[in-house]
C-alpha cells in the first residue's frame, strides 16, 4: 500500500511538472504570437515571382507601432471588404501622395506636385506591366498596394485605397521552403 501511494505521488508530481511547463510556455509564446510576430501562409499567385503559394512567412506586427509603413514593404492586412480574409501586397503609394497608373507605369506625385516614375526593377521583371489607367489621391493613413504579379492581383486598382487600420504587419522573414529561407528587405527607391 505504501509503495502504491509513493507511485501515485510520483505520477502526480510528474503531471504537475508538465502542467507548469505548459503554463509557462503559453505565457511566453502567446504574447509573442499575438502581439509581436505572426505566421502567414501565402495563398494564390498575386505576389509571384517573389512569393509563391505555400510560402511560410513571419509577419512583424510591432514595427508599425513605432514607425509608419514605407514604400516597397510587403505587408499582410485584412481585406477591407472582409477583414477576416488576409491579403499580402506591396505598398507603392503613401499618405498624402497622388498615385497614377498610365501606359503600364506607376507614377508617384508627391505633396509638392513633382511626378516620378516608380522604379520597380529590384523586384519586378521588365516584362511585368501595371495594367490600368487611373489616378488616386491618398488621404492621411491611406495606402495604395499592388501585388507583384500585376496581371493576377486583386489590389488597390480593384477595391480602392487601404486604410492603415487594416494593416497587420510587414513581412519580415520567409521560413518555407527551406531552400529559400530569407529575411525580406525593403527595396530602395530614388524618389
Amino acid at each position: 500500500m505504501l509503495k502504491d501511494n509513493k507511485k501515485m505521488r510520483n505520477v502526480l508530481l510528474f503531471f504537475w511538472e508538465i502542467a507548469k511547463i505548459v503554463v509557462v510556455a503559453v505565457l511566453i509564446v502567446a504574447p509573442i504570437r499575438y502581439f509581436i510576430f505572426q505566421p502567414f501562409f501565402v495563398q494564390g499567385q498575386s505576389m509571384e515571382p517573389n512569393f509563391f503559394q505555400g510560402d511560410y512567412l513571419i509577419i512583424d506586427q510591432i514595427s508599425y507601432r513605432f514607425n509608419d509603413p514605407q514604400r516597397g514593404e510587403v505587408i499582410v492586412f485584412g481585406y477591407p471588404e472582409n477583414p477576416s480574409q488576409k491579403y499580402i501586397k506591396r505598398i507603392v503609394g503613401l499618405p498624402g501622395e497622388t498615385l497614377k497608373i498610365q501606359e503600364g507605369k506607376v507614377y508617384i506625385i508627391d505633396r509638392e506636385g513633382s511626378s516620378h516614375v516608380l522604379e520597380e526593377s529590384e523586384y519586378l521583371s521588365e516584362s511585368i506591366i501595371t495594367l490600368g489607367d487611373l489616378q488616386r489621391d491618398l488621404g492621411e493613413e491611406q495606402y495604395f498596394v499592388l501585388g507583384d504579379n500585376r496581371s493576377f492581383s486583386a489590389d488597390s486598382r480593384r477595391w480602392g485605397l487601404l486604410k492603415e487600420e487594416y494593416i497587420i504587419g510587414r513581412v519580415f522573414l520567409r521560413l518555407w521552403p527551406f531552400t529559400n529561407i530569407s529575411k525580406i528587405d525593403t527595396p530602395q527607391y530614388s524618389l
